[in-house]
């Protein structure tokens, strides 16, 4: 058997054919589903007589011809991963193939049936699964698809671009014809077929022009997909206001699919997973809106940022991915909290992309090589990227920032690019010296810079030091910040005292960064910073320090301590009163386990954990009165409404709610119970009951029957109930989390369940990382049980093993003994075979 093939970037070639129009015809039906694909080909060089490679997977070849003319075994070959014609004619010719598709599918790629209804998910590598093809991203071309099906069964026929004809057939059928007028790759094509209905509703352009707005879901369903439709004319509006980009088409539709993996910006057709469209006061927490603002949002981007200009190949991911990132993120601050939003972005970027550098996962923002591409759709790509192009908007300004990308699409628009296009287009646009700044694509790894300051009192001069260092990795360069030597130092004048520096105000560069700043220093940063991410941020360096040196009290079975000082900084946050509420919020949530664990040289779940929680137990203690009064003071009874004061508000109540349920006093219990039965809505119903279900015992039993009983008929709401267990950090959870595999509202094929019970458990990593190995074991079995169904999702799970050399002996040789079981099996698929020996070479 022919081992794993991996990919390298220094081996890219021009196509040597070229694809100009691409005609599909689908003829759906529940036995076998027939697709006709007629391509016009075009060499890239006149005369060539290279072979044409197409790529092609789970596919019955029925016929091929070429200028009509059918050909013979003899004329080309075909594995299971390929069909190679082996003399095409030279110059321009046409190319058609007849296949018959895998009708079952649990991969998520490809075409597929989801809750009956025909879907297909092509990025990254699915068009292969529906026709013989060149699938790659730099193969761009006009498509138009046919559909036919039992207009009973699919009533709604759907794909890219327009519908220019429609009518019935015989025997029941009925089809639909629809052109896209763009040049897309393949990747972006997609087609819907079934029996879903619309909310409909219109967006008036910046030039005048009506465009259609349609959400398709199940007709129950689509009461929920008012805030989605919000969401995505709030998007169009945005997007010309802040980078002049006007949608192009007179048609965008959006599809709810209830088994899809995420989300896809296929052109005009987006296509989402339930939970990132559906929402109400009753089932959605604010949570949940602000998510489904931030996707449907990055997905209306990507029409300009991925769509109209896309990815030469697929190293360039972050091209398209990091810069859509940046735009979302960037909407969403402009309708929200920007303090608030940059928060959770850092803090999002600090939990999964920093240990993800810090690891044997650790890649460039723009990989070297890869064996599935599927693999490098990370953190790095996404919010490392997205820190790439922020760091443009920081060096250029807002203006120049505009100025580069109005340039790139002028440039670019129906092209596909390199991260040098973009880099290109923001220096030419500015005549700006970016000298070294492609480093951070290349380079893996967390910069580290050091400051050091220093005070002349009699000269009145104030001088900070930096020094930058950087994980080594092949190829290693130094990067290019504005500080551009190893060290450098700069002096500022005529100062009368030595002043308090507030360095890397909000978060300009995706660095760790370590000062000399006192904890005096701190603590006033805390109180009096104007920067609102280092107020938070000063605030966070004090509860890493606090939580790491209780644990090495609590190793060394030492009394642990609450420093005065600290209980009374984070008082003064929570009755500023002219304070943004849920900047408190943010502002008094300890740093999260994993964020500890990351700064130990040995992590030891069980210490942090245990101390973690003696700070939010003993905060609970001293400042009782202030949480219940924070708890009162923000109740409300009010219809429930998505904006940032009630959100703020609500946030602040549920934090502090969340520590007075720490605490084993009745009165306090009954609070948090009185909370969960008078709740009405899901934000302030789930967080009471996340804070009943911090504790082992009846009332957490009980207040789990009862929100299952209530929301039963709901799967959305269940899987909020299953990660809520899942994720829980009492005692020997695993056993639960076993138990919630054979509920029955579990199924393991549905990703939202699959993600919400294993995403949730490998969330407690005291369960987890259990001493007696009891978690791993639990997650590897899952593995290899979960590969044989959809692989894709099995390599996100293993993923969860890349850093096991993190811990003590014990654990480790526990943890390292599932990836070599993973490894050795039979059978295992490519997805995961790459993660898992990536993970054991360390």
């Amino acid at each position: 058997m022919e081992g794993p093939k991996e990919i390298f970037l220094k081996d890219y070639k021009l196509p040597d054919y070229y694809f100009d129009t691409v005609d599909l015809s689908f003829s759906l039906g529940e036995e076998k589903t027939i697709v006709c694909a007629k391509i016009s080909v075009v060499p890239r060089v006149d005369g060539i007589a290279a072979p044409l490679v197409l790529d092609g997977i789970d596919l019955k070849l029925i016929s091929v011809k070429i200028n009509g003319n059918e050909l013979k075994e003899g004329d080309y070959d075909l594995d299971a991963r390929h069909l190679i014609l082996k003399a095409p004619p030279r110059g321009s010719f046409i190319l058609e193939t007849v296949t018959e598709v895998l009708q079952k599918n649990s991969s998520f790629e490809g075409l597929y049936k989801s809750s009956g209804n025909f879907c297909t998910q092509c990025e990254a590598e699915g068009f292969r699964k529906i026709t013989y093809f060149q699938d790659r991203p730099d193969i761009m071309a006009k498509y138009t698809c046919r559909i036919e099906a039992d207009k009973l069964l699919y009533p709604v026929l759907l794909s890219n671009g327009k519908l220019i004809e429609q009518g019935d057939l015989e025997g029941g059928k009925h089809f639909a014809v629809w052109e896209d007028p763009f040049k897309k790759p393949c990747y972006l094509f997609a087609l819907v077929a079934g029996q879903l209905e619309s909310r409909d509703d219109t967006f008036t352009t910046c030039s005048g022009r009506e465009v259609a707005l349609r959400i398709w879901t199940s007709p129950h369903d689509l009461p929920k997909s008012e805030h989605a439709m919000y969401s995505l004319k709030a998007a169009m509006k945005w997007d010309e206001d802040v980078f002049g980009r006007e949608y192009d088409l007179d048609l965008f539709n959006i599809v709810v699919v209830p088994d899809f993996l995420g989300a896809m910006e296929n052109k005009s057709l987006n296509i989402f997973n339930s939970k990132l469209v559906l929402a109400s006061p009753e089932t959605a927490s604010d949570a949940d809106y602000a998510a489904i603002l931030g996707v449907i949002g990055h997905e209306y981007f990507h029409n300009w940022t991925g769509n109209r200009v896309t990815c030469r190949d697929w190293f360039q991911l972050s091209l398209k991915e990091g810069l859509t990132v940046f735009r979302d993120q960037e909407f969403s601050s402009d309708l929200g909290s920007r303090t608030v939003k940059r928060i959770g972005d850092v803090s999002k970027l600090r939990t999964y992309q920093f240990s993800r550098d810090a690891g044997p996962m650790a890649h460039p923002v723009r990989p070297h090589s890869y064996i599935k591409v599927d693999n490098f759709y990370t953190s790095t790509v996404y919010e490392k990227g997205a820190e790439i192009v922020r760091m443009y908007k920081t060096l250029l300004g807002s203006e120049g920032f505009r100025k580069g990308t109005d340039l790139y699409f002028k440039r670019h628009d129906g092209q596909a690019v390199t991260c040098e296009d973009f880099f290109a287009a923001m220096r030419d646009a500015n005549n700006a010296d970016f000298a070294n700044f492609l480093l951070w694509y290349s380079q893996a790894g967390t910069p580290i810079v050091e400051v050091k300051s220093s005070y002349n009192v009699e000269a009145r001069t104030f001088s900070l030091k930096f020094s930058q260092t950087v994980p080594p990795t092949p190829a290693c360069l130094h990067y290019c910040l504005r500080v551009t030597k190893g060290e450098e130092e700069f002096v500022f004048h005529d100062l009368d005292e030595k002043p308090i520096p507030s360095l890397l105000r909000g978060y300009s560069a995706p660095i760790r960064l370590h000062s000399d700043l006192t904890e005096n220093n701190l603590f006033f940063l805390l109180a009096h910073d104007s920067d609102g991410f280092n107020r938070w941020e000063a605030g966070q360096i004090l509860a890493r320090k606090l939580v790491l040196t209780q644990v090495v009290n609590f190793q060394k079975d030492d009394k642990l301590v609450l420093d005065p000082q600290f209980v009374h900084g984070i008082k003064c946050i929570l009755l500023d009163s002219s304070l943004d509420k849920e900047f408190i919020a943010k502002a008094i949530t300890l740093p999260g386990e994993g964020e500890i664990m990351d700064m130990m040289e040995v992590a030891d779940p069980d210490a942090v954990h245990a101390v973690r929680s003696f700070i939010r137990k003993q905060l609970a203690l001293e400042l009782k009165q202030e949480f219940i009064n924070k708890v009162k003071e923000n109740r409300s009874s009010e219809k429930y409404e998505f904006d940032h004061v009630n959100m703020a508000r609500r946030a602040l109540k549920n934090t502090a709610l969340g520590y007075l349920a720490t605490l084993e006093d009745e009165e306090n219990s009954e609070l948090v119970l009185n909370e969960y039965k008078s709740a009405t809505n899901m934000t302030d119903q789930f967080s009471a009951l996340a804070a009943i279900a911090q504790k082992p015992g009846k009332a957490r039993e009980d207040a789990l029957a009862d929100f299952y009983n209530k929301w039963k008929h709901d799967f959305l709401v269940v899987n909020k109930w299953l990660s809520l267990q899942s994720a829980s950090d009492i005692p020997g959870n695993v056993e639960n989390v076993k138990k919630l595999l054979d509920h029955p509202s579990f199924d393991l094929t549905n990703a939202n369940k699959m993600f919400s019970v294993i995403g949730g458990f490998r969330a407690s990593y005291v369960n987890f990382h259990a001493k007696d190995g009891s978690g791993y074991k639990f997650v590897g079995d899952l593995v290899l049980l979960l590969d044989k169904l959809n692989p894709q999702m099995a390599s996100g799970v293993v993923s969860s093993f890349s850093r096991w050399n993190r811990y003590d002996d014990t654990r480790q040789n526990l943890a390292k003994a599932q990836l070599e079981m993973i490894v050795s099996a039979n059978g295992v698929s490519e997805n995961v075979y790459e993660i898992a020996l990536k993970s054991l070479a360390v």
